[in-house]
């Protein structure tokens, strides 16, 4: 039955929706932009906290919200994790602990809405934002980004370059907006009408048209060096989106994975962060 109600539920809101725009436009493309923008999961399981526990927590405040930090002390240059959609520093776990053997300094924290993070959504602009808080707060020599995370990472640096970054490693990145947002309706089959509405919100409210935001537009602009791994049979974000990102970034290597999935976590993508970081 639960499988049942939640192949049809993104029909059902979606139906919902195309309805609610036809007589009350404006309140639904509201509705459809925050459902977009909020996670359903990603906060910490019962079985994540005894890990987490073990470094030093701090509440950071970034603008109305507390987020959550986590530090593991270490002699070494500082590097900033920075996790994915509906996830939180807890899946940084096994890279963790081979950046402690290393002895590096690791800061990690959770996104807002995500792990124990106030907030209610999160959006590239959001957590962007969010991660110029963190370079403020632990200025990280070298930022490691999956999913959305590594989105946000090449992001930033657009829109505020950091000279002090040394090094970015970007885990199975999407690239293209209008790619995500063409599943987004594909998802929910919402009516051209509702999508164009919700592009010009996004415009207005984010400051971007969907084919504006492009991640391997941006990264013409990366500075730093960089390492890029991507799994070729990524079924969340396709392996595409990196090989144009490293097209456009002159300093960037380009590692593909094959069956790693788009999580990333294994131990020789670990040790070829570890490696590249040490170079």
């Amino acid at each position: 039955m639960k499988k049942t109600i939640n192949k049809y539920l993104p029909k059902i809101i979606g139906v919902q929706l195309n309805s609610l725009h036809l007589v009350k436009p404006k309140k639904a493309v509201n509705k459809t932009f925050y459902l977009f923008c909020s996670p359903r999961r990603g906060k910490v399981k019962p079985e994540q906290a005894p890990f987490l526990a073990q470094a030093k927590a701090k509440k950071v405040k970034h603008e109305k919200h507390f987020l959550q930090t986590y530090h593991w002390p270490g002699k070494g240059k500082t590097v900033l994790l920075v996790h994915g959609w509906e996830s939180n520093s807890y899946r940084w776990k096994s890279l963790i602990e081979k950046l402690q053997a290393e002895e590096f300094n690791i800061i990690a924290f959770d996104a807002p809405a995500h792990g124990h993070s106030e907030g209610t959504y999160i959006h590239v602009p959001l957590y962007s934002a969010c991660i110029n808080t963190m370079l403020k707060e632990f200025q990280p020599d070298f930022i490691v980004g999956h999913s959305i995370g590594a989105m946000t990472t090449v992001f930033n640096q657009h829109k505020k370059p950091e000279k002090t970054l040394e090094k970015l490693v970007l885990l199975g990145p999407p690239s293209e907006l209008t790619e995500i947002m063409n599943d987004f309706q594909k998802i929910l089959k919402l009516k051209p009408r509702v999508m164009k509405d919700l592009e010009n919100h996004f415009h207005t409210t984010l400051g971007y048209k969907f084919k504006e935001f492009s991640i391997a537009g941006f990264a013409e602009k990366l500075s730093q060096k960089g390492l890029i791994i991507h799994d070729k049979y990524d079924k969340i974000a396709p392996v595409q989106a990196s090989r144009a990102i490293h097209e456009n970034w002159r300093e960037s290597n380009l590692i593909e994975t094959e069956g790693a999935g788009h999580s990333l976590n294994n131990n020789f993508i670990n040790t070829e962060i570890i490696q590249f970081l040490n170079q």
